[in-house]
């Protein structure tokens, strides 16, 4: 299994956004935490200062109804993102790839580090 590791905020906010928002398992490991993920593995977040968010999804959370998933985040204060360039999102911040022969469904946020990461359905 491949190990993942993130960057993220002061501890607090992280934790708060994985395990409020998000919904997952976080634990406190060492000099990071521990983001356990759906259906197994775990990602290893730590600290870094000088922390530049990366300018691609660096995690995507597979989901078995993007739409349900999408106003699930939203109603735990998550908020999608509408990009300019490239096919748009519809009003709720989903790329519907599948009608527009593009892939899978998608939708972008952001973690407190602005971090990128999706919601894309199976």
């Amino acid at each position: 299994m491949a190990v993942r590791f993130i960057r993220v905020p002061p501890f607090p906010r992280a934790q708060a956004f994985y395990r409020e928002a998000l919904g997952l398992n976080v634990d406190s490991e060492g000099e990071g935490l521990g983001l356990h993920l759906p259906g197994g593995g775990t990602v290893f977040a730590y600290p870094k200062k000088d922390h530049q968010p990366a300018t691609f999804t660096i995690l995507n959370f597979e989901v078995d109804d993007i739409d349900a998933a999408v106003d699930e985040l939203t109603g735990r204060g998550v908020r999608f993102e509408h990009y300019e360039d490239g096919p748009r999102a519809d009003g709720k911040g989903i790329l519907r790839g599948k009608s527009q022969n593009l892939g899978p469904d998608i939708a972008w946020f952001k973690d407190p580090a602005g971090n990128i990461l999706s919601v894309i359905e199976r």
